[in-house]
């Protein structure tokens, strides 16, 4: 076992700081992604009060939002999976880099693989949630009745 002397620690920090920088990135993505997951979760209540209160085209359009809204959560869970899990490989590639320092052990590769993995699922993760920024934007969408043909731009183009 090697010395556990100061330049070699300052070294190892030095070179763990990029990988720290990419954790906190996954934590406010984390954030962002509970936040998205909570709106959702709780507009999905006030539709399933909303479900046996209503009839009809109505009750149709409850339904379709329940599923939409049903999606979305599913993606949002899928995207805070890969998220989490970038986390924990990050959190490996730290304690590598770490090992490799105080045991002298050549885990050059071990690290490469674990901070490409990282990057892999932290692709996933943005991947899934821009997939459901887009199934947001998607169930938003204000029905045409509801703008009472108010002739814009974008309502011509439509009709064309």
């Amino acid at each position: 076992m090697q010395g556990l002397d100061a330049s070699a620690i300052a070294q190892t920090i030095q070179l763990s700081v990029t990988p720290v920088f990419l954790l906190v990135a996954t934590g406010s993505l984390l954030n962002v992604l509970a936040g998205r997951l909570s709106r959702v979760v709780d507009r999905s209540r006030v539709l399933m009060t909303r479900w046996s209160e209503t009839e009809g085209d109505e009750h149709e359009r409850v339904v379709a939002e329940l599923r939409a809204a049903d999606r979305r959560m599913r993606v949002i869970n899928d995207s805070i999976l890969a998220a989490v899990a970038c986390g924990i490989v990050i959190c490996l590639l730290v304690a590598l880099l770490f090992t490799q320092a105080f045991t002298g052990l050549n885990l050059g590769v071990a690290a490469s693989w674990a901070f490409a993995l990282a990057m892999l699922l932290l692709l996933v993760s943005l991947l899934l949630f821009l997939v459901e920024v887009r199934l947001a934007i998607r169930a938003i969408q204000v029905p045409m009745d509801l703008l009472e043909g108010e002739d814009i731009g974008w309502l011509r183009r439509q009709r064309r």
